[in-house]
């Protein structure tokens, strides 16, 4: 639901906000003026009261993808861990916690970088720092650079491609997603994940009935 009170102009944030859900719900194309206009119940006018242009509402919703979803997973691969397996875990919980990194906007983005060339470059940019974040997180722990290298990729790509598979979602129950985690870890630490690693992991991530 788009908050109108923010005035007859709206607001920046509700402009962004109504582009967001447009490029989720339809993609690229459905993110144009008029649209987003009649959407919220606002002017074309009121538009340019907020942004320059249409690229510029364009290159606020790549602002927002950058800050949440690469900027928290290179924050996540830096928080504190005891072991490989509690880092790997911090950084399944960005899977399960969608304000933290948006699959939904990563699906969406990255559809939208087919068919534009330079967002193709920054996706292309995105996905290397991502990877050299994990992959200075397992070097950190132990691991030789190109064991991690390969570690770091093999985490990545594993998610990337459960979400291009449009499986990440609310429709996926949580409770086998979290019962397969510590199985994941293993994989790709080649270390068990102890109970209490475990148990801390669940708490972070209760299932509501």
């Amino acid at each position: 639901m788009i908050d109108k009170t923010s005035g007859w102009r709206g607001s920046r944030d509700v402009w962004v906000q109504a582009a967001y859900e447009a490029l989720i719900e339809s993609g690229i194309d459905s993110v144009k003026v008029m649209p987003l206009a009649d959407r919220l119940g606002l002017s074309r006018t009121s538009f340019y009261g907020h942004f320059s242009s249409r690229q510029d509402l364009l290159d606020a919703l790549i602002t927002l993808w950058q800050t949440k979803n690469t900027g928290n997973l290179v924050k996540r691969t830096e928080d504190y861990a005891e072991t490989v397996t509690e880092a790997v875990l911090n950084i399944f919980d960005l899977w399960l916690l969608p304000d933290q990194f948006d699959s939904r906007l990563e699906f969406a983005v990255r559809n939208w970088a087919h068919t534009d060339p330079k967002l193709a470059r920054l996706l292309d940019e995105a996905d290397q720092i991502r990877v050299e974040a994990l992959e200075a997180m397992f070097t950190r722990f132990g691991h030789e650079q190109a064991f991690a290298n390969v570690r770091a990729n093999t985490v990545y790509q594993t998610q990337i491609g459960y979400i291009s598979m449009k499986k990440d979602g609310p429709f996926e129950p949580l409770e086998p997603r979290l019962a397969r985690m510590p199985f994941y870890a293993e994989i790709f630490t080649g270390q068990p994940v102890s109970d209490a690693e475990f148990a801390r992991f669940r708490a972070r991530h209760p299932i509501t009935t």
